[in-house]
């Protein structure tokens, strides 16, 4: 039988390396996938990776599976760790409104790249391809980038209201999309 990811979790916390191990085979590839989406950079990604999962097992104690399942927290992890490598690299441009057009392109080459999955099976790229554009550039610059209203304003050119509205009508729309995939799902 195999441990569960909170099992894995609660012997990392308690030092054990074959629980670590365990952890790191199982999830290397959803965590690898999303660090190359946001960094773009193989080499840089893999970097990503490992810091994803040295963070896990140093924080490790503090997961509660019920504020969430390890996966998500791991990922969230991974994308944290993935724009703190984009802020520190000034060689490399990221355009936010680049990075949602990819995000919210009709088709993606390989799904696992975004490695976020809806539990149904629904990808949060698919959802964002049924939100309007400006309103998924908001949220993607919110969401992945961290920026506030304020700084989605000055960087896409509107008035605060606008950006504000454009995030909190983009969440609404993908929230939206996703209950909808899910009740499509369902027997």
């Amino acid at each position: 039988m195999t441990a569960s990811d909170e099992a894995l979790l609660a012997g990392m916390a308690a030092d054990d390396p074959d629980a670590a191990a365990v952890f790191v085979r199982r999830h290397q590839a959803r965590v690898y996938g999303l660090a190359l989406f946001v960094v773009g950079i193989p080499a840089v990604a893999e970097e990503v990776a490992q810091e994803t999962f040295v963070r896990a097992w140093r924080h490790a104690d503090g997961f509660d599976p019920r504020r969430g399942r390890a996966t998500t927290w791991l990922l969230a992890i991974a994308r944290h760790a993935a724009i703190d490598v984009l802020r520190v690299r000034r060689d490399v441009p990221v355009d936010p409104v680049v990075m949602a057009e990819r995000i919210t392109a009709e088709t993606v080459a390989d799904p696992d790249l975004l490695a976020d999955r809806v539990a149904t099976g629904t990808t949060v790229d698919a959802a964002l391809a049924h939100v309007p554009r400006e309103q998924a550039t908001a949220v993607v610059l919110a969401a992945v980038f961290g920026l506030s209203g304020a700084e989605i304003a000055r960087r896409t050119g509107v008035p605060l209201g606008t950006a504000k509205t454009r995030i909190r009508l983009g969440l609404r729309h993908l929230r939206d999309e996703l209950a909808s995939s899910r009740e499509e799902e369902r027997p």
